[in-house]
């Protein structure tokens, strides 16, 4: 996740200062990420420094104003357009599984049911945040809901055939 990209994002829609920018990630991933406050300010400050935004001055109450340039624009565009990399072979139980078999390691098996019920557990957290979601009308972080969901069904199956292995 990007902080940096995410308040050039924020500040595109209009100048913020920067409490505006921590509730408007908050806002934006509704709470699921945290940001503490420091994070902000010290990513404004590179990011000022960087020519991607800059301060036209400070508002009524005397808060400091950032706005994107022109720099900082294209800076977005480009982020927004380059595809996410995705670590398809490396898996952090797959490697445990790796060093149990190097070591001759007996248990395997409870080893991969206990990481399938830690897996179960997410699943059923997950469907009742879907839940939640659905019942509160809020629909912002739902599609990465179903898509963790997708990727823990996978995982499932994918530890049932390592045990049938």
């Amino acid at each position: 996740m990007s902080v940096k990209h995410s308040l050039l994002a924020l500040l595109y829609e209009r100048p913020r200062h920067g409490y505006e920018l921590k509730t408007g990630f908050d806002e934006l991933v509704q709470s699921m990420w945290p940001l503490n406050a420091g994070q902000v300010y010290t990513t404004l400050d590179r990011l000022e420094r960087d020519d991607l935004i800059e301060s036209p001055g400070n508002d009524q109450k005397d808060r400091k104003l950032y706005t994107i340039t022109e720099k900082g624009v294209e800076t977005l565009w480009s982020w927004l357009e380059e595809p996410v990399e995705r670590s398809l072979l490396k898996d952090e139980f797959y490697f445990k599984y790796l060093c149990a078999s190097h070591v001759d390691y007996e248990d395997k098996q409870q080893m991969i049911q206990a990481q399938k019920q830690t897996m179960i557990k997410d699943v059923l957290h997950l469907t009742q945040m879907k839940q939640q979601m659905n019942r509160s009308g809020n629909d912002t972080m739902r599609m990465l809901v179903e898509g963790a969901l997708l990727h823990l069904e996978a995982d499932i199956k994918w530890l049932d055939m390592i045990a049938k292995d």
